[in-house]
């Protein structure tokens, strides 16, 4: 995922908070002004789900289940006035799927900015949260700037990658901020997105589609009352992901948990026709099966799935042009 350009720096103080968000906007005329010190602006936050439903449909291989979660839970929250919480989706899945290409297209999609906006923040566990030891610190810091951040602007935007890295007990901070209450800590925050991103889960979910395969059920058959209930025990019996005993998971907090399948051939043969699109190419067959033959696929006897999904493509591409 490409970081934002809200990195984590605490600060001492909201005033410190405020400043390094409206310095971020480089624009201090009348409507920032009152964006940043109003407590219902929209600041940049200007959604077009058209266009994210059209950049995933053609640009997400595979992932029919995501697709319509995100989109379904996207448009009841957008379209809501006034919700009662903010949308928390949390998106499982092996390496390559496609879970830190939607986040990214999230922010693309629903701030003027994209990933530059302000009022979009990325957290990675070895940037912002690399010892244990500091635990204590890292749970204020967060609090503090989560709570600065929305006081700053309700629509705001949280990434968290990698929860499978994340020291244990960081996470129970933002307990309070993804529930119902109508405030926390004098601050409204009912229209902030928190989007959690990780492989667990990522086994169990190839099993499903693997026994699905075998059976000669179809990938679309595949349902989320399949796999969300094997996701959620998966994260709840990871003493190393970031959910782990914050009572997130068991209060019911996710707003929607979202599989991301296993990619097969075909999968991947779409992405590396994508990717040379981007480029501005033409397709290329020998481009294409040269990237096909590179790539490792298991299990072993099937030579099914792809083991790194999409995530090498772009380079393998550059090394057969």
């Amino acid at each position: 995922m490409a970081a934002a350009t809200s990195s984590f720096r605490p600060r001492g103080s909201l005033l410190g908070l405020l400043v390094l968000v409206s310095a971020a906007t480089a624009t201090w005329d009348l409507t920032s002004l009152r964006c940043n010190f109003g407590s219902f602006c929209e600041c940049d936050f200007r959604p077009d789900l058209p266009g994210l439903e059209c950049d995933l449909a053609q640009h997400l291989a595979g992932q029919h289940l995501a697709k319509a979660l995100v989109l379904k839970s996207l448009k009841a929250f957008v379209q809501d006035p006034a919700p009662t919480k903010p949308l928390v989706l949390s998106l499982h899945g092996w390496t390559g799927t496609g879970k830190s290409f939607v986040s990214s297209l999230l922010a693309q999609y629903l701030f003027r900015s994209g990933l530059r906006s302000p009022h979009v923040h990325h957290f990675s566990p070895i940037i912002h949260f690399p010892h244990p030891s500091h635990i204590e610190r890292y749970k204020k810091d967060l609090k503090s700037w989560v709570q600065g951040n929305l006081t700053a602007c309700g629509r705001s935007l949280f990434l968290f990658d990698e929860m499978d890295k994340l020291p244990p007990g960081l996470m129970e901070v933002l307990r309070p901020f993804l529930g119902s209450s109508w405030v926390v800590y004098g601050t409204n925050y009912r229209k902030a997105i928190f989007i959690f991103i990780s492989n667990t889960g990522g086994e169990q979910i190839n099993q499903v589609a693997l026994e699905a395969w075998r059976r000669r059920r179809e990938r679309e058959e595949i349902g989320l009352q399949e796999l969300e209930p094997i996701i959620s025990r998966a994260v709840l019996d990871n003493p190393h992901h970031g959910f782990w005993r914050s009572g997130i998971v068991e209060e019911h907090l996710l707003d929607a948990v979202v599989p991301f399948l296993p990619l097969q051939r075909h999968h991947v043969r779409h992405c590396v026709l994508n990717e040379l699109a981007q480029l501005g190419l033409e397709p290329q067959d020998e481009v294409v099966q040269a990237v096909l033959d590179s790539t490792t696929f298991f299990p072993e006897d099937e030579q099914l799935f792809s083991s790194n999904g999409c995530k090498t493509v772009a380079s393998r591409i550059t090394l057969f042009l």
